[in-house]
């Protein structure tokens, strides 16, 4: 490989760069996916200045007292509620698990809500919980003991205890963060990788691509499309991200001030990652076809790991524990771009493991690139019958 080689390599990627910049569908995409990031960042803002009134029970201990101490701590939280009186703890828990309640002050014992606050939890219900906690342990401080004791021991953060009826889901800023990678990076995989899929299937169905092998290698219009749709993909995905996160930062919003740095280095990793990996088979795949109505079929077993690792996510990300066959998936090539980020976001995922996976995935990328490439040097100008990967794999290079 000299310098000629790569730059017939990049003439290629530019030309797969301004086609499709050029495509309607391509702008179309990218205004769409920006408006919806801007209304997922400032509608739950505008809605979060009309908030609803919230209703607070209170079990035990002086009606007035409780009533004060609860309005007390609306407004420190910013929320509005009203004041119920419920006639014991069970219930009040009845009335939290059927969410006719947001949270029950017990006297001056504790704080009852549905879901235990986790870390990174910044909601509103948190916050009044919160609130509650920090005010009801200040009113029974006053209350036992003399206000020149009371002063100094204000420093020791005399809260009441908030007990949840159900555990949190732990590091939620975490969780939500990898949620928001694994969304983009199934998106990008799945809807550029069927795009190379058609565009060399197109080429092939035209002949175009024989025009193009005139003046060079196989490898290199592979490199070439792969490398050029690429930057097309971190273009628009880009664009969604400044807006996100100026947008975020303008409206406050506890996703963008909050968000793990450790997971969204591990993620933008992986999306590179699972990109050279998945796009190279996507190339493959779309040389194998002769007609352009069968690419969609020839690039479903390639779709089939990612599909499942990004379905699996969920019960891992909204769940409490990691069944030991997510752990094999968060190692085996190609599901671990999702499925590791994942295991990162919800905080179980060691360095030594993250380290191993990539590596895995580094070598099974270039074992799938030197298989795409064979597959794409040797079917890229069949014509006739669909090919086979066997079929392709066991002729001899011309």
């Amino acid at each position: 490989m000299n310098r000629a080689w790569f730059e017939l390599t990049w003439l290629v990627a530019l030309r797969e760069l301004r086609q499709g910049i050029r495509a309607r569908s391509f702008r179309i995409v990218t205004v769409f996916l920006v408006i919806a990031v801007a209304a997922a960042v400032v509608i739950p803002a505008a809605v979060r200045g009309h908030p609803k009134v919230q209703r607070v029970g209170i079990v035990g201990g002086s009606r007035a007292a409780l009533t004060r101490t609860v309005q007390t701590a609306a407004r420190i939280a910013g929320v509005r509620v009203t004041v119920v009186r419920v006639p014991n703890v069970s219930a009040a828990e009845a009335q939290l698990r059927a969410d006719a309640l947001a949270a029950v002050l017990v006297s001056d014992r504790e704080v009852l809500v549905k879901q235990a606050p986790s870390a990174g939890t910044t909601s509103r219900q948190s916050s009044l919980a919160g609130a509650l906690a920090q005010v009801g342990g200040l009113s029974r401080l006053f209350a036992l003991v003399p206000p020149g004791s009371a002063a100094s021991a204000l420093s020791h953060g005399l809260n009441l205890p908030i007990r949840g009826l159900t555990p949190p889901l732990a590091d939620l800023t975490s969780r939500l963060t990898g949620l928001s990678i694994t969304i983009v990076l199934y998106i990008i995989i799945l809807i550029y990788g069927s795009r190379i899929t058609v565009g060399v299937s197109e080429e092939k169905a035209s002949r175009v691509v024989e025009v193009l092998l005139a003046a060079m290698r196989p490898a290199q219009l592979l490199l070439g499309k792969v490398l050029g749709m690429g930057i097309l993909a971190l273009t628009q995905v880009a664009a969604i991200v400044i807006t996100y996160a100026v947008l975020g930062w303008a409206v406050g919003s506890s996703l963008i001030h909050g968000a793990s740095a450790e997971v969204l280095g591990v993620g933008a990793m992986w999306i590179l990652l699972g990109y050279a990996f998945y796009c190279t088979a996507y190339a493959a795949a779309g040389s194998l076809v002769s007609r352009q109505s069968d690419a969609y079929n020839a690039s479903l077993p390639v779709q089939l790991p990612l599909i499942l690792s990004y379905i699996l996510s969920f019960t891992v990300l909204y769940g409490n524990s990691v069944y030991p066959f997510y752990w094999f998936l968060a190692f085996f090539p190609p599901t671990a771009p999702i499925s590791m980020t994942v295991l990162v976001a919800v905080g179980v995922a060691r360095p030594w493991q993250i380290a191993l996976a990539a590596l895995l995935c580094l070598v099974s990328t270039a074992g799938m690139a030197w298989v795409a490439g064979t597959i794409y040097a040797r079917a890229i100008l069949h014509t006739g019958t669909r090919l086979h990967v066997r079929q392709v794999l066991r002729r001899q290079a011309s």
